[in-house]
């Protein structure tokens, strides 16, 4: 196989981070529009994230945040998000780059990505995103090779809003994303 000198992984995760960039970017201007809600799962140590020492220590190598009723300030860049939420009660400005990024879900309508990141700066990823949707029915794959992976994105560990669904009901619309690679989108000749 030739040796991919473009370096089309890259490109794909640069892509589909500007999905992530172009939601956050709306709701920051115009609120979240109906059911729509997103977890946000990001690298705590990744380069260039802000978090409190408070949350480093509780959260020392990931952490997912909701942003549905309680946020406030939430701004966007070209290169990162910065969100106002509360933590048991006490109000923390957290900014996370977008290639902290690891997992982002929208389970009102069953749609995410999961990111691969760099372990250390300079570092490439290990693998291509992925795109999670949900899956109504069962299609047998055309090879071993091209079967979906199956992986549930990480439950939520930080909540900025009360309590509407069980943790349950949140978790397993979560676990019934079904994990599709970026192959079983291209053309087949």
């Amino acid at each position: 196989m030739a040796e991919d000198l473009i370096r089309y992984d890259i490109l794909a995760q640069d892509a589909l981070r500007g999905v992530v960039r172009k939601v956050l970017s709306e709701v920051a201007r115009t609120g979240l529009p109906g059911e729509h809600h997103f977890f946000v799962t990001f690298a705590t140590q990744a380069p260039g994230v802000r978090i409190s020492s408070r949350l480093l220590a509780q959260y020392p190598e990931e952490m997912t945040i909701v942003i549905q009723h309680q946020y406030r300030d939430l701004a966007v860049t070209e290169h990162a998000f910065d969100i106002g939420l509360s933590f048991n009660g006490v109000p923390e400005r957290l900014h996370v780059p977008f290639t902290a990024v690891k997992a982002f879900l929208d389970p009102s309508v069953h749609f995410g990505l999961q990111f691969e990141i760099a372990a250390r700066p300079g570092e490439l990823p290990a693998e291509q995103p992925r795109v999670l949707v949900e899956s109504d029915e069962e299609t047998a794959p055309e090879s071993e090779t091209e079967a979906p992976e199956q992986q549930p994105l990480p439950a939520p560990v930080a909540k900025a809003e009360p309590e509407t669904a069980s943790e349950e009901e949140e978790g397993s619309a979560a676990n019934d994303a079904q994990v599709v690679s970026l192959d079983a989108f291209r053309k087949k000749n």
